[in-house]
């Protein structure tokens, strides 16, 4: 184990999931809408479309007691960047009383608090067991105390959104939580506390993001959180996505419900289950409204009241379809409501799933705010609109413009927070703090303070110094895998979702009938000039990715899934340091190949593994005929492991799992001076081995609770980099 305990440990954190192509380095997430396809979701699921949430979350607690059973750690990770890179905030906060303190709730990057108007940033929810976050809401009577409503609940339409574990509260401005149950609501959209009386509660719940169940809908508590009833309940796939409490008759609430089913291959963002309900007794009763809303199957629905004039309430309503239907505005406390004459679509969507939100100025209450891929005011109440500022970044998502200084409006999209001092116009300031979403890390084999990543949403980004604060956009779309030629960093290849491969020397894709929403590609670790490329069969090359050959039948069961689902694609590749003519292919449906005579014949090795996504092949670094397999998805009623390892290229095959919890395994590193030393990434963190899998401990000081989806080591530092979905540097 000691092998690790010195080496220089660099994080690259990472966020990210989306299906098309970003145009400007930052575009938005769900800007070029495309097949329905939840890459991470389905890699998890394969093969039976489904994902035990409560296997998850009892190997996060797994890992929690074996490190607190352990003490230090044996790797000691620090961040590495980018602090220059934004991601997804879900929802931002002040409190009426104070100008400096802002919350900022990210998508899977925990809660982050400012002191000081934003100017820097610090996390204060890393000890939640989750940090995918949908609301914080602070308390009206005391700034202290907050509300953390875990699990995003914007459904995505290619983007992975990820459950949580309920609500926490903090009462010292966030430095401690403490859990208030609430744990299988799957995601929370809005937290509202009675501002009159601060033991009353009310949240709203979407349940399941991947699934039916009855734990959605208005939850309330009279107690502070003690006990819950839940008032408004629709059905097991309608939840409540929205509320709104009246600021001057706390007795009335407005909730919005959703429809909502998503799968892999469907989605339906929409219903007759969709729609503004209202409370006028503390929520015991909740009528339906009408009064010239739209009838029918609707979509996604946002609400806010104006807080100068509580009979003034606007709603943001999107079709079940997702493209944008109108803000309507009732002036008598809900009673009847209209279409507000002018167009409030421009910078929306058509993907109104992703948004919902819409806010009134605290002073003025024809002054309302549509937010959408991009975001678009009304200064007349609905008559006009216009776009609110210059381009900050796609897809907002909160809103707060601060009641005592309405000059302050803080705006989170998924570039993160942007600052405006006057009143939305010019100059606007943004900190990043490191919340992007990695797929992938690499680092320059010639200068170990080099670093790769692709990111979801924000594409490809590098640093030439190690800096954390000096990342370079370099490719768009969704980054996936990043490899640098390691005897001539001038050259270095990136790809985008769906095998938008390339190079800086000109090399473009082979012409294959389909490719992984995560590509691979290798350099051959005998000659850097060859490389391998997988879409449902094998290419090499032999002159840096300029040419391509197939080399191999289609090595996958064929396309399976529906509605744009992609499986029957090669997920991982190896090449032996040893012998250049042994290689080691996964697919995503479940199959190991192997030849050992340079691709002339294929011997399919998988039938006696379990049947999951092939997440890694490795070869090994003494034994030419050794090889390991690392497995996605969880234990349905098999004796499956995670972890297998074969040292006659697959004719037989050993668990090397040892003690890991039931978790996907994403990588795994050899050690080159220990046979026994491994390292592996996995959904809830990095666990290292010191004795050849049979035992395994949890590494992961200084790095959050969040999944790690790839690990790069750069064995003459002994630098080890990691790619989180979540934090970056």
């Amino acid at each position: 184990m000691k092998q690790f305990s010195s080496i220089a440990i660099l994080l690259i954190l990472a966020l990210g999931l989306i299906r098309y192509i970003a145009i400007k380095p930052c575009a938005g997430a769900e800007s070029v809408e495309q097949s329905p396809y939840d890459g991470l979701w389905a890699q998890r699921a394969f093969p039976y479309q489904k994902i035990p949430s409560e296997a998850y979350f009892t190997a996060q607690d797994q890992v929690a007691n074996q490190a607190q059973a352990r003490g230090e750690g044996l790797l000691n990770w620090v961040g590495a960047g980018p602090t220059n890179v934004g991601g997804r905030i879900t929802d931002v906060a002040m409190h009426a009383s104070d100008e400096q303190t802002i919350y900022a709730a990210s998508a899977s990057g925990g809660v982050w608090k400012s002191s000081d108007t934003g100017a820097s940033w610090f996390p204060i929810s890393d000890a939640l067991p989750s940090l995918s976050i949908g609301d914080i809401a602070i308390d009206p009577s005391n700034k202290n105390v907050l509300y953390c409503g875990t699990g995003e609940p914007n459904g995505g339409g290619g983007s992975i959104t990820y459950d949580g574990r309920g609500l926490y509260k903090s009462t010292d401005a966030g430095s401690t939580w403490s859990s208030l149950g609430l744990t299988n609501t799957g995601s929370i959209g809005r937290v509202e506390v009675n501002p009159e009386n601060p033991n009353h509660l009310f949240v709203a719940a979407m349940g399941n993001l991947f699934g039916d169940n009855a734990e959605r809908g208005v939850f309330r508590s009279t107690d502070g959180g003690q006990s819950w009833d839940k008032p408004l309940y629709i059905n097991d796939s309608v939840g409540v996505i929205d509320l709104a409490i009246h600021p001057l008759d706390p007795d009335t609430i407005f909730a919005v419900s959703w429809q909502r089913v998503r799968r892999p291959n469907r989605r339906v963002y929409g219903g007759t289950g969709s729609g503004i309900w209202r409370s006028t007794d503390g929520g015991d009763n909740w009528t339906k409204l009408g009064g010239g809303l739209p009838t029918g199957s609707q979509g996604r629905i946002g609400i806010a009241i104006a807080p100068s004039n509580p009979n003034v309430i606007y709603a943001t309503v999107a079709k079940t379809t997702g493209s944008f239907s109108g803000v309507y505005k009732s002036s008598d406390h809900g009673n009847t409501w209209a279409l507000v004459p002018g167009d409030g679509t421009p910078g929306y969507s058509t993907f109104g799933w992703w948004f919902g939100q819409i806010r009134v100025h605290p002073t003025n209450p024809d002054l309302v705010f549509n937010l959408g891929i991009g975001w678009v005011l009304s200064p007349d109440g609905g008559t006009s609109w216009a776009e609110v500022s210059e381009y900050l970044h796609a897809d907002y998502h909160g809103l707060y413009i601060h009641p005592a200084n309405p000059n302050l409006w803080v705006v989170g999209n998924d570039g993160g927070v942007y600052i405006n001092t006057n009143a939305g116009n010019t100059p606007w300031a943004h900190h990043p703090f490191p919340i992007s979403q990695f797929y992938t890390s690499e680092i320059d084999y010639q200068d170990q303070t080099n670093f790769y990543g692709g990111t979801q949403d924000n594409g490809t980004w590098r640093t030439l110094s190690g800096g954390l604060d000096d990342w370079q956009f370099i490719a768009g779309g969704d980054g996936f895998v990043t490899l640098v030629n390691p005897q001539d960093n001038t050259l270095y290849y990136t790809c985008y979702q769906y095998g938008g491969f390339s190079g800086s020397n000109g090399a473009l894709p082979p012409p294959a009938a389909r490719f992984n929403w995560n590509t691979p590609y290798i350099l051959d670790p005998n000659n850097p000039q060859k490389m391998y490329l997988g879409g449902e069969s094998l290419f090499e090359s032999d002159d840096a990715g300029l040419t391509w050959n197939a080399i191999s039948p289609d090595l996958s069961n064929g396309v399976l899934g529906l509605g744009g689902v992609v499986y029957g694609t090669i997920t991982t590749i190896a090449a032996s340091p040893i012998n250049g003519d042994h290689l080691v292919v996964g697919t995503d449906d479940g199959n190991v190949w192997v030849t050992t005579d340079g691709a002339q014949n294929w011997a399919k090795v998988s039938l006696n593994l379990p049947k999951r996504w092939v997440t890694r092949v490795v070869t090994d670094l003494w034994d030419v005929n050794t090889i390991y397999v690392c497995l996605s998805g969880y234990r349905y009623f098999d004796d499956m492991v995670h972890i297998y390892k074969s040292t006659n290229m697959g004719q037989s095959w050993v668990s090397v799992s040892g003690n890991l919890p039931d978790v996907p395994v994403n990588d795994l590193i050899l050690d080159p001076l220990n046979p026994q030393g491994w390292v592996i990434a996995t959904d809830v963190g990095v666990f290292i081995t010191d004795n050849g899998g049979n035992t395994w401990i949890p590494a992961n000081d200084g790095i959050p609770n969040v999944p790690i989806l790839d690990l790069t080591f750069h064995a003459p530092s002994r630098t080890l980099a990691a790619a989180s979905f979540g934090r970056s540097m």
